[in-house]
Parts: C-alpha cells; sequence; structure tokens
C-alpha cells in the first residue's frame, strides 16, 4: 500500500510590497501550530517517507519543522518547484515517477487550491478544503507508485488544527 500525505503550509506573514509572495515566512503562529500538527503526524506516522515542499519559503520552513519533528537528515527533504508553479494531477504524476518503489509513504507541503483540489481528485469521496497546517493522508491498494489512478485512494485521516489542538 502506498501513502501520499499532503501538508498545507502554516499561516504566513502579509504579502508587502518589500518581498514577493515567494520569500514570505510563516508568522509565529503559524510556527507553532505547524509544529504541533507535526506532533499530530507523528502520532499517525512513525515515518512520513519522502518530504517533497514548494520552494516557497513558507511551505519549506513548514518542510523543515515537520523534519524536525521526526528528528530526519536534511536531507529527506526534497524541492520541486512544480508544487509551487503548476501542482495538477499531471505534475503529480511526474513527481511520483521519480519516487523509488520502495518508499511506502510520501509527504508534500505545497498550498492552496492544488492541495484541496488535488486530493479530491485521487480519493473516492469529496473534502473539505485544507485548512493551514492542515493534513490529509490518502492511501492507495497499490504496490506501485505508477499503479496509483485517479478516484483509486481513500481517506486514511484528514486533520485539521481546530479540530486536534
Amino acid at each position: 500500500m502506498k501513502k501520499v500525505i499532503f501538508v498545507r503550509h502554516g499561516k504566513a506573514e502579509e504579502l508587502q510590497p518589500e518581498i514577493t509572495d515567494f520569500e514570505r515566512s510563516l508568522t509565529l503562529k503559524g510556527k507553532v501550530v505547524s509544529m504541533k500538527m507535526a506532533f499530530k503526524l507523528l502520532e499517525k506516522e512513525n515515518d512520513p517517507g519522502i518530504l517533497i515542499t514548494s520552494p516557497a519559503f513558507r511551505a519549506f520552513e513548514t518542510a523543515l519543522i515537520f523534519n524536525n519533528v521526526f528528528k530526519l537528515p536534511p536531507e529527506r527533504i526534497r524541492v520541486n518547484s512544480n508544487i509551487y508553479f503548476k501542482l495538477d494531477k499531471n505534475t503529480f504524476f511526474e513527481i511520483l515517477k521519480e519516487i523509488p518503489e520502495e518508499t511506502e509513504i510520501i509527504t508534500l507541503f505545497g498550498h492552496n487550491p492544488s492541495f484541496t483540489e488535488l486530493p479530491e481528485q485521487f480519493c473516492t469521496e469529496g473534502l473539505e478544503p485544507l485548512p493551514k497546517s492542515g493534513i490529509i493522508c490518502l492511501s492507495f491498494k497499490s504496490k506501485t507508485w505508477s499503479g496509483i489512478s485517479l478516484n483509486s485512494g481513500f481517506i486514511e485521516y484528514f486533520l485539521k488544527p481546530k479540530k486536534v489542538l
């Protein structure tokens, strides 16, 4: 069985004229909530597998927080610009092609609307929007990453900060 965990970045600072959207950092609250959610994920998973993040700073910071909570080496984090610029089902399949078959779980860090829309396309049931710092885990009855297809995933859990903290 393969699992894909989607983690939306934590609350970010407001867009300012001096910085780009790409450079926005997490707020203190965003960091704290992300850390608490990482510990909630740790209750569900011993290992989040390969961490793949958007290069946008707020998503990368969120991935670093999760990486630290799981006490993983930094090289477990991969940056994929498609998560920021054009994450859709086609780029998602491209990401899956790069995952070794022995890997059972990947955890993606990124943004809405794609982090609500994409899981919805791959699971058999409808989803609510993924809130900031929210986590959706989809499991697939497939032994290979290439065996994952649209409408073939099941929601294993959907963790929302307001419900779990």
